[in-house]
């Protein structure tokens, strides 16, 4: 495509920023992190890449940086970080979150449309981001893909195979939200990205797996950074450095000259650092040979850390202990991640090391191809992503990461053979520059992309390549909002105006959206668009603004937000219960017109008494709505729930001021939406209910009829 592209990055849990990430502080900042940040910033570099903004959580807590609370975060003329705030201001573990992801979708979408932020593109990462991803593709019409990092399922039935109980796991990790998630993401992008065929494999297990497509992209990484150990740019700052992680691990042990042994991980479980312990600790010939260095994520005092990083620390300590390794094991406290990574490869390699990666699945492998890049010889798991590193690059040797045997004599051959070692070393260093580089991945990142947006540009693109097909995506500036029956449609009278008024929606400009407002449900809703030709809305508020929802291709999307919003202490058993008692009240014979947040009856004029339903609801009636229309027809809703409130809602979503609002109806329950700043229109056959409204401010009374008095009312406020 001949235009820029404009992407947004989805990376839901919070601790991202321009200087310094946070690598390791704790199990969720881990590759992924590292990964989104160094993508974002290489595509930022892109020169058909017009902007990248990365979306992510924002956190005002004290015991995280404050920079995490600033809202907004340039990093250069093309990339930003957009933090918004959901779930409270504390850091919370990644999954506290997925209760609150409707919250993030929602406040994106506002901060979008203030900042004026038009992605042609959306990138997630994690399954949480995923399900953030589904529902904003599906708003605001913007394709997707995704990046898994790991998979719930496969972590769930792995942890079930070692006998954790299923219920326990359920509360301790969301699962079943997750999974799903990850379910709607194989069934909704455009294409999944995976470092290696093995990952694809590991999606085998999903429902949907056959409904996705799949691009393998091998991530890169900074090869200036990670630079061959004998090759030093700057002797004087490599010096400094080498002296900071010789200090930290030299401390610990009684021969500082012997080759290392070392694993870099976050503190998890999954990692398996137990096991590369316990074969260093019960074989003597290995500690004869080598050291053994362990950096597990940063801490200051393991009894403050989370649980399971707690878990993990505390074991390698007993660990340390049993096999008396004192002298021979180093666990420093905290490294640099930004700086001092690539050294401790460096350090590693100079003393003719190896690095160790035994993690029980791999999903790819990025200090694999950091440690290769460095030079430093690899011993890895056989299980996931490595599986193709290291046969790619042939600097090391792939082992069963619970088998004691082949972890200790692949270790072993590595140190005592000088040729191995050398050989690995040197394939490490030039492979990775050919296969694992960020210029690589960036060029086939946006051809895959661009492919994408092509073969859809007919259907879902203008020429600008800008969608088309909801107009919430643009800058809104007004807003029209129509009721149905007696509104536009008066069949008594033929429907006067109709054929008017939809030939000027028709062909409104892009800066007005349009909205219909009904106490119909969504398919008797869509009936009437086919019955008429009506032009598709870019908002239905159905059922008396019970539902929301968003045209997305030939299917409306349930606003999932207003629908949790409004169901707050709704209590519909009881209230039905309680209504059952009024004889006078006939409920609707139609399934349609109830749903779970409606109970709708019939009455007749007479027997009308609001008395009698206070009294039968007693202590639940503050929990309602009614709404009471044509003095035949009425509606128990939620407090929370109306047209008018819909309409505040839609208007605060998508940034649309109330004074640049136009609300046409004919019934009781449209009054709520003839509300203060909003400009409204009463068509001329309105009920007697609106009547007390018609001298109004910013009320105009049509003297035309239905269709043909909304026209007259837009003409009037001069909006068409």
């Amino acid at each position: 495509m001949a235009m820029k592209l404009r992407i947004a990055l989805m990376n839901v849990h919070g601790l991202v920023r321009g200087e310094n990430l946070e690598i390791g502080r704790d199990a969720d900042n881990g590759g992924q992190t590292r990964y989104v940040y160094d993508l974002a910033m290489h595509l930022s570099k892109h020169p058909k890449v017009k902007s990248v903004h990365i979306f992510t959580r924002l956190i005002d807590d004290p015991e995280v940086s404050k920079c995490y609370s600033i809202p907004k975060e340039r990093i250069n003329s093309k990339l930003e970080i957009h933090r918004i705030p959901f779930a409270g201001k504390k850091y919370q573990p990644k999954e506290y979150l997925w209760d609150f992801l409707d919250d993030f979708v929602s406040g994106t979408i506002a901060h979008m449309k203030k900042n004026e932020i038009l992605p042609d593109w959306i990138h997630s990462h994690y399954g949480d981001a995923g399900y953030a991803a589904v529902e904003l593709s599906k708003i605001l019409n913007i394709p997707f893909c995704h990046t898994g990092h790991s998979l719930g399922l496969h972590k769930k039935i792995k942890l079930l195979e070692k006998g954790q109980c299923e219920e326990e796991l359920e509360k301790k990790f969301n699962f079943k939200k997750r999974i799903d998630a990850e379910e709607l993401v194989l069934e909704n992008s455009e294409f999944i990205i995976t470092s290696t065929h093995q990952e694809i494999q590991s999606y085998e297990q999903y429902k949907n797996h056959q409904q996705a497509k799949f691009q393998i992209i091998p991530p890169g990484i900074n090869i200036d950074k990670f630079e061959p150990y004998y090759c030093h740019k700057d002797e004087n700052e490599n010096s400094k450095r080498h002296h900071w992680v010789g200090e930290k691990i030299e401390k610990f042990l009684s021969n500082p000259h012997k080759p290392v042994i070392v694993a870099i991980s976050r503190p998890d479980r999954h990692k398996n650092l137990r096991t590369l312990i316990e074969v260093y600790g019960k074989n003597k010939e290995l500690q004869s040979l080598a050291n053994l260095v362990i950096f597990a994520g940063i801490r200051q005092d393991i009894n403050e850390m989370p649980d399971k990083e707690k878990s993990v620390l505390t074991e390698i300590l007993l660990l340390m202990d049993k096999y008396d390794l004192y002298g021979k094991l180093a666990i420093p406290k905290k490294h640099d991640v930004e700086n001092e990574i690539a050294t401790i490869y460096s350090y590693c390699a100079e003393k003719k090391g190896v690095f160790a990666s035994l993690t029980l699945y791999e999903n790819f492998g990025l200090t694999i191809i950091e440690a290769a890049s460095s030079g430093l010889p690899v011993v890895a798991t056989k299980f996931g992503g490595p599986s193709e590193i290291i046969p790619n690059c042939s600097n090391g040797i792939l082992v069963n990461p619970l088998n004691a045997d082949e972890i200790s004599s692949a270790l072993i051959k590595t140190l005592t053979n000088n040729d191995i070692w050398r050989n690995h070393s040197e394939n490490g260093i030039s492979n990775v520059r050919k296969i694992y580089n960020w210029e690589s991945h960036v060029e086939t990142y946006l051809k895959r992309i661009c492919e994408n947006l092509k073969a859809s540009s007919s259907k879902n693109y203008d020429a600008t390549g800008i969608p088309i097909q909801l107009r919430l995506k643009q800058n809104i500036e007004k807003l029209i909002v129509c009721d149905i029956d007696g509104t536009l449609l008066h069949p008594e009278t033929n429907n006067p105006g109709l054929e008017k008024l939809l030939f000027q929606l028709n062909k409104r400009p892009k800066n007005v959206a349009f909205a219909l407002a009904s106490g119909r449900n969504l398919t008797k809703t869509i009936e009437f668009l086919k019955e008429y030709d009506v032009p598709t809305p870019d908002i239905v508020i159905s059922s008396v603004g019970t539902e929301i929802y968003y045209p997305y291709q030939d299917s409306f999307h349930l606003d999932k937000k207003w629908h949790k919003f409004i169901g707050g202490r709704w209590k519909r058993n009881e209230i039905y219960k309680a209504l059952s008692s009024i004889k006078w009240l006939k409920l609707q014979a139609d399934l349609g017109s109830q749903n779970i947040y409606k109970i709708s009856y019939d009455y007749i004029k007479e027997d009308f008494n609001l008395t009698e339903i206070k009294d039968a609801l007693g202590d639940i009636y503050h929990l309602v709505n009614i709404i009471a229309s044509q003095d035949q027809f009425l509606d128990i809703i939620p407090r929370r729930a109306s047209k008018g409130n819909s309409v505040k809602y839609v208007c605060r979503k998508w940034n649309i001021p109330k004074k640049s609002t136009y609300t046409a109806g004919d019934s009781g329950n449209d009054s709520d939406m003839f509300m203060p700043l909003v400009k409204s229109i009463i068509v001329k056959n309105h009920s007697k209910e609106l009547i007390p409204l018609l001298h109004l401010q910013n009320n105009y009374a049509s003297k035309g009829i239905a269709a043909e008095g909304v026209l007259e009312g837009l003409r009037h406020y001069k909006v068409l």
